[in-house]
């Protein structure tokens, strides 16, 4: 637990990106951590405002078993499906921690105070499935500050439209390319659209985008290195924020105009970038490098605990850092495509990455949770 000397002593960065309009999130979610207090225990005092969930979480959390020992024996009596299983305690873990954010929720007017779920991700390339899914969950979590994730898959975009126009807030994951970006946006206000001629409030509809950051350097550096030139290595470190500024320029374009403007008229909210995928993963970056360098209104930063406790302790906030760099973002992503790395082969490497990774970390997630039931005399299947 922190304590209140402790916080005092570093919520000064914190506080800093919050007063610049950066909503922070956690990017971690476990029933230990609902439990114990230490979600409502960095509410208090480390500016948290939101909860992000992904099926690694979960297959890290549940998959330990630690805390589910008792739904575990429950489940098991019972008979379930290892699919009915984890959904049952993963809606369960999201239902608490809404509870726990519920007072934020009110305070911003629906804006933060969010917890986030994903649709299986089996279903990434299937919409139909991914709509009922998200009806599905929005229905078994049933707490208004719930946001449903959809992967910002091909298949993803015709899903995200519809579950917006059926009223249901929307976490937009897995966006790795300006142009996917630009068409999640086009999907959020053509659902918002939808809502209205069905004549559906629009103010309680909210929705973020989830822009994957440090996945983008990993990638791209690997292949500067194996390119090795002066030119090509004193571009490490720098496409991840190029791209992401750029997405924060697309995102100024998309909600400012005629479209956009009617939709507010009638009580919409932006759907505000969130920057995802915050941790940094080269230790020869600074370990705050994705907080300090992506500071702009109206975002949201989530960051996973290692990073949190790192910008408390020496976070450089010092204003916005985005917008006024979006020159040097092209020019840095367009040196990166003189070099011969194809920054469309990247994107789309890293979107089919993506995806693959979160099955198969929901694939050993079913396997654990099909261990624990048959230890208990339960067939799983």
């Amino acid at each position: 637990m922190i304590t209140v000397t402790e916080a005092t002593a570093t919520a000064g960065a914190l506080k800093r990106l919050s007063d610049e309009g950066v909503s922070i999130w956690l990017d971690d979610l476990s029933r230990r951590r609902i439990e114990s207090g230490g979600l409502a225990g960095l509410v208090a005092t480390r500016n948290v405002v939101g909860v992000t969930t992904n099926p690694s979480i979960f297959q890290a959390a549940i998959g330990s078993g630690v805390g589910y020992e008792e739904q575990l024996a429950d489940l098991a009596v019972r008979g379930v499906t290892v699919d009915e299983a984890v959904r049952m305690m993963t809606t369960s873990d999201v239902r608490s921690a809404a509870d726990v954010l519920r007072p934020v929720y009110e305070a911003s007017g629906g804006q933060d105070g969010r917890v986030s779920i994903e649709v299986d991700p089996r279903l990434a390339h299937d919409t139909a499935a991914t709509v009922a899914e998200a009806r599905q969950l929005a229905w078994l979590v049933d707490r208004p500050n719930v946001m449903i994730k959809i992967p910002a898959t091909k298949a993803g975009l015709p899903a995200i439209t519809e579950v917006i126009g059926a009223g249901i807030s929307v976490n937009v994951t897995l966006i790795f390319s300006l142009e996917r970006y630009r068409e999640v946006m086009d999907a959020y206000l053509a659902g918002l659209e939808k809502a209205r001629a069905a004549g559906l409030g629009l103010s309680g509809i909210h929705s973020v985008a989830s822009f994957f950051v440090s996945r983008v350097d990993s990638e791209i550096d690997k292949r500067l290195t194996l390119l090795g030139t002066d030119e090509a290595l004193a571009l490490k470190g720098r496409a991840a924020l190029a791209n992401a500024r750029l997405a924060y320029e697309a995102y100024e374009q998309a909600f400012d105009g005629e479209r956009w403007q009617a939709l507010e008229g009638a009580g919409a909210n932006r759907q505000r970038p969130l920057w995802a995928s915050t941790g940094v993963k080269d230790p020869a970056y600074k370990d705050t490098l994705y907080v300090d360098e992506l500071v702009a209104p109206g975002t949201v930063n989530t960051m996973p605990e290692a990073t949190l406790n790192a910008v408390a302790d020496h976070g450089d906030v010092r204003g916005d850092t985005v917008t006024g760099g979006y020159d040097r973002a092209r020019a840095d992503l367009a040196a990166v495509e003189r070099l011969g790395i194809a920054y469309d082969e990247v994107v789309r490497q890293l979107e089919d990455e993506g995806v693959a990774k979160f099955e198969a970390a929901w694939q050993d997630l079913l396997d654990a949770v099909t261990k624990s039931l048959n230890n208990k005399g339960v067939d799983a299947e």
